[in-house]
């Protein structure tokens, strides 16, 4: 069984990724694997094998509350977000 979490996108993990009306970017400078935000968020954030932060692919499924809320929690501020371009 594989464990790993899978990010939503492969090639950039950290974002930016767009997730509902949000686009997502962790700065994995500022990211120390804190986890606050997997508090907030369990199905759109993980930390990987170098210990920041990723975006899953299952992040769609959080509520838009909850993943704003793992960015106001985020104790480096590493976590953007800004409204998706329509």
């Amino acid at each position: 069984m594989n464990d790993k979490p899978i990010p939503l996108d492969e090639k950039h993990p950290s974002g930016p990724v767009t997730v509902g009306d949000l686009v997502i970017t962790v700065d994995r400078d500022l990211c120390i694997g804190a986890a606050t935000c997997i508090a907030a968020a369990i199905k759109a954030f993980a930390i990987d094998e170098d210990q920041k932060s990723i975006v899953l692919n299952s992040a769609h499924e959080e509520k838009r509350e909850h993943l704003l809320e793992a960015v106001r929690s985020c104790p480096t501020g590493a976590i953007k977000v800004r409204e998706a371009v329509k």
